[in-house]
């Protein structure tokens, strides 16, 4: 059985807010997890036609009916929803009343703001964790099977070919829901766009040129950007640039959540293609970076992340903060350390020696190991 970490953060907070909101991609994991470790609550989706007309036509009987307890599964498909949980949970002061949840992030994000601010605590979840896949026995033992195979539990539990489980993602979810929040006029430009995303995956987000790359205005160009991060498709890492040197790159580097999608889309179809792909350290980054990602998320730990590079090229592929102190990490898809791999940890050390906290240097072997520079973690123990 698959079990996520973040649960008992959600039972938590359970105790202190009226509502609890609980995001991320579809086919993730999230309805699964609400029906299996809260069934004290009520669990009712609505996608179901009749809920939906039910709870659209008569929103008063459908809360009268539905008051305590419940979950509301892709509530977004009900707006007016949100006004009437407003009133309800202002007027009775009980925590842990209703359980939110949806894989329309914007239209999910939007209604809250709008109608449950200061109300509700919300919840990313992400495809499982390495320490997720490995308590449930999931995790390969080889990287470049692992990258290929991505995280998407349906993938495991019911061994499916991950190409076709990503070629059948794409063609349903994906393009059902961008189409539910902009008309992608052109389905067959949408998708050049989105591949050529992908060959730039863990590279500086170039939006000028990405748009002259796929034809299109550079205004549609940053819309289509926006509609992918909504739909958590991609992600954008920010730069860090708060230190003393003014020659610095501030443009964002460009994500995938799932190295299996990226790799579909890169026509990377087998384990064997990602030991010789041009590819293979964006790969590996993307890889590294997203179990940062996801275990800040699913253990609700709220910390910031950034890369940093200067013009003349030092680079730092990964920084997040804890409290003031700064924690650095760099990635090679190399099973090999040589020193120097550190060089752009100890660059970055000397210009905030004050603020450091760890050096982590993350690779592609098995071993873990200590070193005066830096410590030194295999790409299975982050």
């Amino acid at each position: 059985m698959l079990h996520r970490n973040i649960v008992d953060k959600i039972r938590h907070e359970l105790l202190g807010y009226p509502i609890i909101a609980l995001t991320g991609p579809r086919q993730s994991g999230k309805t699964r997890l609400l029906r299996t470790h809260f069934p004290e609550y009520t669990y009712l989706s609505l996608e179901d036609p009749d809920l939906k007309e039910f709870a659209t036509r008569d929103t008063k009987g459908f809360l009268q009916k539905y008051n305590d307890k419940i979950i509301f599964d892709e509530v977004q498909n009900v707006p007016v929803l949100f006004s009437y949980l407003q009133g309800i949970v202002d007027l009775n002061h009980v925590m842990g009343q209703f359980i939110l949840s949806g894989s329309q992030n914007f239209q999910l994000l939007e209604n809250i703001t709008q109608s449950l601010a200061g109300r509700v605590s919300i919840f990313r979840l992400f495809p499982p964790d390495i320490s997720e896949m490995k308590a449930a026995h999931w995790m390969p033992d080889n990287l470049p099977e692992v990258i290929t195979k991505g995280f998407y539990p349906a993938i495991y539990d019911r061994n499916l070919n991950p190409d076709r489980y990503y070629f059948n993602y794409l063609t349903t979810y994906i393009k059902r829901d961008i189409s539910q929040l902009v008309n992608i006029q052109n389905d067959r430009l949408f998708n050049t766009f989105l591949k050529l995303c992908a060959r730039r995956a863990g590279n500086i987000l170039n939006l000028s040129e990405l748009a002259k790359d796929a034809s299109i205005s550079h205004t549609t160009a940053r819309s289509w950007i926006s509609l992918l991060e909504t739909s958590f498709i991609i992600y954008l890492l920010p730069p860090y640039y708060n230190n003393y040197n003014k020659r610095l790159i501030k443009s964002p580097k460009l994500y995938f959540y799932d190295t299996g999608l990226l790799c579909h889309l890169l026509k990377i179809k087998d384990a064997d293609s990602v030991k010789f792909s041009p590819y293979k350290g964006s790969l590996f980054e993307n890889y590294v970076i997203n179990e940062y990602i996801k275990q800040n998320y699913h253990q609700n730990l709220l910390l910031d992340f950034w890369f940093w590079r200067d013009a003349i090229g030092h680079e730092v592929d990964l920084i997040w903060q804890n409290s003031e102190m700064l924690n650095l990490v760099e990635i090679k898809a190399s099973e090999t350390i040589m020193p120097d791999m550190f060089k752009g940890l100890k660059y970055f050390e000397k210009l905030k020696h004050e603020m450091i906290e760890s050096k982590t240097l993350v690779h592609s072997g098995l071993f873990n190991q200590e070193r005066s520079a830096g410590s030194v973690k295999s790409w299975k123990s982050i």
